[in-house]
């Protein structure tokens, strides 16, 4: 049984998926997702299931950034490689609206994200999990615990993602 998360227990995509390779379409990925927080929410309610999204994606963000993003120099170097790695693995298009280094505060934007581009409009922010990877993004450069709430979103008619991110 696995006890916790380790980029190792990703394995060799490339050797196990000879035929169909290491990409897949968006659809399943919103399956597992969706699929999974329904049964979260079913089990658990709403609020279990944003905290244990959002954890998860905490968790991802960084171990992505130990494991994908390179550049540790500055703040621009840095984020010039996550938004790099983010489009090359076509997670989304990730960008900086603002920067208040001293106080650490960030507006963040991704579009063309994986968890709601092209949903249709519920009214809801429903990108609990990238609020977590954000976060674990930032606290893996900063070295500092930051609380990031999804302000705009495709289902909530806009056109794209945006992040409120602040220190703790």
């Amino acid at each position: 049984m696995m006890e916790s998360f380790d980029w190792e227990r990703l394995g060799d995509i490339a050797l196990g998926r000879e035929n169909l390779g290491t990409e897949m379409p968006v659809i399943v990925y919103r399956l597992l997702q969706y699929t999974m927080r329904d049964e979260l929410v079913a089990r658990y309610g709403e609020g279990v299931a944003t905290e244990v999204l959002r954890n998860a994606g905490y968790r991802a963000g960084i171990s992505f950034c130990r494991n994908v993003i390179k550049e540790r120099g500055s703040f621009n170097s840095f984020i010039a490689d996550v938004q790099k790695q983010l489009k090359r693995l076509k997670i989304g298009i990730f960008r900086v609206e603002k920067a208040d280094i001293n106080n650490m505060k960030f507006v963040l934007t991704v579009s063309e994200d994986l968890d709601c581009s092209g949903l249709p409009v519920s009214g809801d922010t429903v990108c609990d999990y990238d609020e977590g990877f954000i976060s674990g993004i930032l606290q893996e450069f900063t070295g500092q615990r930051f609380a990031v709430q999804e302000v705009d979103c495709w289902a909530t008619g806009d056109r794209t993602c945006r992040f409120v991110a602040d220190r703790i």
